[in-house]
């Protein structure tokens, strides 16, 4: 049966920014599919919350609540996997993020920062978690991109930058990590997540961002997470070093910021 390809019965995964949103959205789904699923970022009310969801499911979850920017946080969940179960097969590096900013704006520091807290966390927990992927046998690494990291637009000179090497560490580290693990990343548009609400709360911006998306709607964290499983299970087993958009179909920005020209 092919939807059996789909299930990731008694696997274990690794989700960065769980407490909400896309990252939520892609722990509870790979709950229910089959995965024992740990769960990392700053709110640790939020994650007790997301845990309950997952383990609703009838599969096991464990928080680690902290600041996932340094490599020894990360490290606390790779150690939340093996003490816990064992096992790690299944790493999605979710956490990253940062706001639109004029260039000239755009200080050295904030630009540094874009591109640690989007790239170098990727890069970091991969590395740690390749060596216990590879005493199961195989792996699976999803990266959440953007699709920022596709196509230009004003104002992104630092998430767009970072996204796009998210794109080239995730093609570089397919080439590294094969045959036996695979690296794969999503590249989202737009999606109804607290980042985004400040355009969902204007109806000009909402209702342009929806005209300019070919499917005429914003994305929903379930869609992204629905194409993370994909990733994770055994129906992706001959893709690596890929970038799935799940955009709604834009070929461009769907919303430019309002930046004015240079004077």
């Amino acid at each position: 049966m092919i939807a059996e390809r789909f299930r990731i019965d008694d696997r274990v995964a690794i989700v960065t920014g769980a407490s909400r949103g896309i990252g939520a959205a892609c722990a509870r789904a790979l709950a229910e599919a089959g995965a024992d699923v740990v769960i990392g970022a700053r709110s640790a009310d939020s994650l007790e919350a997301v845990a309950a969801d997952i383990e609703a499911t009838g599969r096991n979850a464990a928080t680690v609540a902290a600041d996932l920017s340094d490599r020894e946080s990360l490290s606390r969940l790779i150690l939340a996997a093996t003490s816990r179960f064992g096992r790690i097969d299944i790493v999605v590096n979710n956490v990253g993020g940062s706001f639109p900013k004029p260039f000239l704006e755009t200080s050295e520091k904030s630009f540094e920062k874009s591109f640690s807290w989007n790239v170098t966390t990727a890069f970091n927990l991969t590395q740690l978690a390749a060596p216990e992927m590879l005493k199961t046998g195989d792996g699976s690494v999803i990266n959440i991109a953007s699709a920022a990291g596709r196509m230009a637009s004003r104002g992104m000179a630092g998430y767009g930058t970072a996204k796009a090497a998210m794109i080239a560490l995730t093609r570089n580290l397919a080439q590294d990590l094969a045959p036996r693990i695979r690296v794969n990343a999503i590249a989202p548009g737009a999606i109804a997540t607290d980042a985004l609400q400040m355009v969902l709360d204007d109806d000009g911006m909402r209702n342009a961002m929806i005209e300019g998306t070919p499917l005429r709607r914003i994305g929903d964290p379930d869609d992204i997470a629905a194409a993370a499983l994909y990733f994770a299970s055994s129906a992706s087993g001959y893709v690596t070093g890929q970038v799935l958009a799940v955009d709604g179909g834009i070929q461009s920005p769907n919303l430019e910021m309002p930046i004015a020209d240079l004077e």
